[in-house]
């Protein structure tokens, strides 16, 4: 072996232990958020700071930085070698953990870990204010980091970095403006349609076992691996990597809609998949890694919309769904159903929304994002704030905070930069999927028949297995030959919906 290759060897070796220390605390995460009992908060906080303290060390050592350096003058470090992708990544990644003081990175990490509790008895009550100086104190927290780390124009955008990389506050706000000048109008056409949806079906009774039965049974179908995957209740779904062979996704159940749960596990499912998906050799490397969060949401948002809100998604499974739920769903039609999972109006909860408003909740909270970080908002106004940006992009008046500022986990967690990523997810999935429409012969020919493996196979082949090989742009043009447009959304929302509610 030659000296640089035993070098690689050593900074592999290191990084795998790194990234086992890091699942350490993602195991104690996923438990704090579904069984944990509430008199842990205290000690788990402190637990997990620890943990980010020494996560932190061993990821900023020294001889990691001579490693790199070594690296980077070999031939390893070519574009086109295997290994140069992670050389790049990694030096990417340890030049920003470096500026961050330890002090910091354990204050966050134990902040964050106090605020959860905190922000689910704020949501459940409606207590913003109960919230507010965990809220505060973050925001603070995320403006040192962003100033640690170091950016030209934004500090958003050095918080924005670490969910999608090499992207600016800047490009987000061109890519959304584009997409709401075209997304308007669509809206508005749909809205103004002469059909309704028949939305009441999915607001009947939906037992949870069935619920929960059903769920896994779909989520199995499009590629779910339970044998190194589990599905969990929690309060706000999510999906983690425990490390390989073990992903963990979760949901909420509402026994009076059917939407929640059901979508819900799907959404997850697809990140899961792509976890279950990344190439195991590799663990603790960026090319084991995914890619970014906005191509990570691309596959959730692919597997929950793009295929389970399909006419030919439940031309095979409304016969299961009929059995499961005989009292709701026995008088039902196919296309009744598939009309009602895709109906289309403003509404208050993000996770709730269609397809079709989805981006706008993005967008308004980016805004408000980019202002608390600023300083432009202060965190005791955001309630005000949200109000009045919502009645602006919906038309609608927000009774209270819980279907507010609240509704959502992220701030409390400290996600600062991760919202924006969902709308990018959108674009991504969509051109994504009409790639693969074209390459495996149509799609929805093979989902009437139950046949979900081979946009798997193509989605893992295309994507999952370059892991962070290519940025995401790049990413985009290698696998569909075209830059990332919002062309390919506009195209499908038109090709569904019009015909569904008459718009013309």
């Amino acid at each position: 072996m030659s000296p640089k290759a035993e070098t690689y060897e050593k900074l592999t070796r290191e990084y795998r232990d790194i990234a086992t220390l890091g699942t350490c605390e993602a195991i104690l995460s996923w438990d704090e958020v579904t069984y944990m009992p509430e008199g842990g908060a205290e000690h788990r906080a402190n637990q997990k700071a620890l943990l980010a303290g020494m996560f932190h060390q061993k990821a900023t050592s020294p001889a990691i930085g001579n490693w790199l350096s070594e690296l980077e003058s070999s031939e390893l470090a070519k574009n086109g070698h295997p290994q140069a992708a992670n050389v790049r990544e990694l030096r990417r990644q340890y030049d920003k953990m470096v500026k961050l003081p330890e002090s910091l990175v354990t204050e966050i990490t134990r902040v964050t870990s106090l605020a959860h509790p905190i922000w689910v008895e704020a949501r459940k009550k409606n207590d913003f204010k109960s919230f507010l100086p965990s809220l505060e104190k973050i925001i603070e927290l995320c403006r040192q980091k962003a100033d640690a780390i170091g950016y030209k124009e934004q500090p958003y955008d050095a918080l924005l970095d670490d969910y999608e990389p090499n992207t600016t506050s800047a490009q987000v706000e061109r890519v959304f403006s584009a997409l709401r000048a075209d997304l308007v109008p669509v809206l508005e056409k749909i809205v103004g349609g002469t059909k309704k949806s028949p939305v009441e079906i999915v607001e009947r009774s939906y037992p949870q076992a069935a619920q929960q039965a059903f769920s896994e049974h779909a989520a199995a179908a499009i590629g779910y691996n339970f044998g190194t995957g589990r599905l969990d209740v929690t309060t706000h779904p999510f999906c983690t990597q425990i490390g390989p062979g073990d992903v963990r996704i979760t949901t909420r159940y509402n026994e009076k809609r059917f939407n929640d749960a059901f979508f819900g596990v799907l959404h997850e499912a697809g990140h899961g998949i792509y976890e279950q998906n990344l190439r195991r050799d590799e663990f603790g490397l960026p090319t084991g890694e995914a890619c970014s969060l906005g191509i990570h949401e691309s596959q959730s948002r692919m597997w929950e919309n793009f295929v389970g809100r399909s006419h030919a998604f439940w031309e095979h499974f409304f016969p299961a769904a009929q059995k499961h739920f005989p009292e709701a769903l026995g008088k039902v039609s196919v296309d009744d159903f598939h009309f009602a999972v895709n109906d289309v109006r403003p509404s208050f909860i993000r996770v709730e929304a269609d397809e079709v408003t989805y981006n706008l909740h993005i967008m308004l909270r980016f805004e408000m994002e980019l202002a608390l970080i600023r300083g432009d908002l202060q965190a005791k106004d955001a309630p005000a704030a949200w109000n009045e940006k919502f009645k602006n992009y919906f038309g609608l008046q927000v009774k209270n905070d819980a279907q507010g500022c609240l509704q959502d986990v992220h701030w409390s967690a400290g996600l600062f930069g991760y919202f924006p990523t969902y709308a990018l997810g959108n674009l991504f999935a969509a051109q994504f999927f009409a790639k693969a429409d074209t390459d495996l012969g149509g799609l929805h020919a093979q989902f009437r028949k139950g046949q979900f493996e081979p946009l798997r196979k193509w989605l893992t082949d295309k994507i999952h297995v370059h892991g962070r090989r290519y940025p995401a742009p790049e990413l985009v043009q290698q696998v569909t030959g075209k830059p990332l447009s919002a062309e390919p959304l506009i195209t499908y929302l038109k090709g569904k919906f019009y015909p569904l509610y008459g718009a013309k």
